[in-house]
């Protein structure tokens, strides 16, 4: 019967590869908790222990500042936030305002009163006219039912109100900051007042001073 014979060389080669068929076995493929993956002959440590949680408080919404609002309208409210800008004595400023309540729609409200802030104003949408608003990108000049209700269905805003009952609109702030009123410099001290001099006397004219003249 032939017999097969192996070269010292072939001997080797087997050898370790049957090594490393060993250490295959025992080679463990680790995730960390970055997704980074990594190679160990140890079994990861704690493999069965739970996730650690976050204690750190979560980031209030901005649109929820003032009440949790529900997911939905959350959502839409970051996406497209909605301000307006009015003035006293502004009927169509009432009817925005209420068609946002009415429907409950959380918004910002920027009141123009002064000289700086119907300026701000101009430069902002082009206009002086009010009321003006913004849905996200969305810039709208005066009020027109239907075409703020087009633009608010656009985004996403439910048609029925869906805010809390503990929700409370934000209060109108001005469109720009007022400045505090800076205190008047102090008063330089006066000079003391000079004594008034007396008025000359005139003894009337002399032998030797026929005129009268005082010097």
């Amino acid at each position: 019967m032939p017999r097969t014979t192996f070269a010292p060389a072939a001997v080797s080669l087997l050898m370790a590869l049957a090594c490393v068929g060993a250490q295959a076995q025992s080679v463990y493929r680790i995730v960390g908790p970055d997704g980074k993956v990594t190679f160990s002959d140890r079994p990861p440590a704690e493999a069965s222990a739970p996730p650690a949680r976050s204690t750190a408080a979560p980031t209030a919404s901005p649109a929820a500042a003032n009440g949790a609002l529900p997911y939905e309208l959350r959502q839409v409210a970051n996406r497209y936030p909605v301000t307006i800008y009015t003035g006293s004595d502004c009927a169509p400023c009432v009817s925005v305002r209420n068609l946002l309540t009415s429907r409950g729609v959380p918004y910002t409200e920027r009141t123009v009163a002064s000289n700086e802030d119907i300026a701000a104003l101009q430069r902002l949408s082009g206009s002086t006219s009010l009321p003006f608003g913004t849905i996200g990108g969305q810039q709208l000049v005066g009020f027109s039912d239907a075409e703020w209700i087009q633009y608010l269905d656009a985004a996403g805003y439910p048609k029925q109100s869906q805010l809390p009952s503990n929700y409370r609109q934000p209060a109108p702030t001005p469109l720009v900051a007022a400045k505090p009123v800076e205190s008047a410099p102090a008063a330089e001290p006066k000079a003391p007042a000079r004594p008034a001099l007396p008025p000359p006397v005139n003894d009337g004219p002399t032998p030797s001073n026929p005129a009268g003249i005082r010097f």
